[in-house]
């Protein structure tokens, strides 16, 4: 059976049709572009990727490489570091106002200009020159993307002849010590980030990068960590929208960042990354008809990132005392994802053991995912029988439960088969 899923972004793009925007026109290279080309791509777990439209069309990744670099600066110097130089509270703002706090001069947010030329100085250590932080930054996005990314040249020699304020801006920053780097050089590496080429695919990956705790679904690679992509991707739903981010959370509710050369990226963490293009504008610098694919796309599907999800499906699925080699044994097949309500339920259920010496068997061979509060409920669980005095067996076929800490002196133990699988 041929997957439905290609149609039906096919007929979302021949249902967002009419455009009422208008194409950058500040930046001459992305005045010329046409107006009537767009795209879309959905990236799922598994790195499958779907497409419709002029899916194949390159076109220079602007402002949307604002989470990625911020991401990189976030991997080489940390959370905690790169907070005392750049804010994360939503601006309120145009993409290129002057927004730094009074007091602080830290740039409000890494989303707008201000911000995202100050995470690129903090990309490397300071010491390295202005080519090897672009090649950094480059080889960063790179990865996310999942191949190797080009400049458009002369979208960087377009932009950077009309920098003028980009230039002023940072030299707003580089006066209240922000960073230490020439100004002109920061601003010229910014400009080469910004005209990197993608197209709808490498967006849909890079959002799914981010969306799958910084793991690449089509190379495998571990770009970031969890913890980062987490910063990321909150800033990036207050703040990755400028100052249209509240209509977009309540309208489309899928952290997002948007491109003035047609661009818009959404990432819903464990469920799809999304890459939309079209080149006409809105008011706010974020693309008519990409707007419209993505409100369309989460109505459709239901991918509200605050949309009420259904109660946690129980991660019991049968539990009781059977006999089984002429004793009796309690034994509990566990299911689905485990995390802190499935788990809850988990410790709800098993509460009925009573302490004692009847073996336990615990069979998790159904049980799809684990998150750390999930996995840490589980070895509590084993930690807490054996001590009662019960003999504990896991079933485990697929190793899940590996790196399970169930206590220095609790050793359960672990098979691939069931003991009593017809019981």
């Amino acid at each position: 059976m041929e997957t439905p899923v290609a149609d039906y972004l096919e007929q979302v793009l021949d249902a967002c049709a009419t455009d009422d925007g208008e194409v950058a026109s500040y930046i001459p290279e992305l005045a010329a572009a046409d107006p009537n080309r767009l795209a879309v791509a959905v990236c799922v777990g598994g790195g499958r990727v779907y497409a419709a439209g002029d899916a194949g069309v390159r076109f220079s990744i602007q402002s949307i490489s604002k989470p990625f670099v911020y991401a990189l600066a976030l991997r080489d110097h940390g959370i905690a570091f790169m907070e005392e130089r750049i804010g994360v509270e939503p601006s309120g703002d145009p993409f290129n106002e002057i927004s730094l706090e009074e007091d602080s001069g830290r740039p409000r947010n890494p989303m707008i200009n201000i911000g995202a030329i100050a995470t690129h100085a903090w990309v490397g250590e300071e010491d390295i020159s202005a080519g090897e932080r672009f090649e950094r930054v480059r080889a960063g996005l790179s990865a996310f993307a999942g191949r190797e990314l080009v400049v458009d040249e002369a979208v960087h020699t377009s932009e950077l002849d009309t920098a003028h304020r980009n230039l002023a801006l940072a030299h707003l920053v580089r006066s209240r010590d922000i960073f230490t780097l020439d100004p002109h050089d920061v601003v010229d590496g910014y400009t080469r980030q910004c005209s990197l080429l993608v197209d709808v695919r490498d967006l849909a990956i890079m959002a799914m990068t981010l969306g799958s705790s910084g793991h690449n679904p089509v190379t495998g690679e571990q770009v970031v960590t969890e913890e980062i992509c987490r910063q990321v991707l909150s800033v990036m739903a207050t703040c990755g929208m400028y100052d249209a981010a509240g209509d977009w959370m309540t309208g489309v509710g899928i952290p997002a960042k948007s491109g003035v050369s047609g661009g818009i990226l959404g990432a819903l963490p464990g469920q799809a990354g999304i890459g939309a293009f079209s080149p006409r504008l809105d008011s706010f610098g974020n693309s008519t008809r990409g707007v419209r694919v993505c409100e369309r796309l989460s109505h459709d599907m239901g991918l509200h990132l605050l949309a009420q999800p259904p109660m946690a499906v129980d991660a019991v699925r049968t539990a009781g005392v059977i006999d089984h080699d002429g004793g009796e044994w309690y034994r509990a097949v566990l299911q689905g994802g485990l995390h802190f309500a499935s788990g809850e339920r988990m410790l709800a259920q098993l509460a009925d053991v009573e302490p004692g010496d009847m073996p336990v068997s615990l069979d998790v061979s159904r049980v799809a995912s684990m998150n750390d509060v999930g996995r840490r409920m589980l070895g509590e669980v084993v930690r807490r029988l054996m001590a009662e005095g019960h003999r504990v067996v896991l079933v485990d076929p697929r190793g899940v439960t590996a790196d399970l800490d169930t206590g220095d002196d609790a050793e359960p133990e672990v098979v691939e088969h069931s003991p009593h699988a017809d019981a």
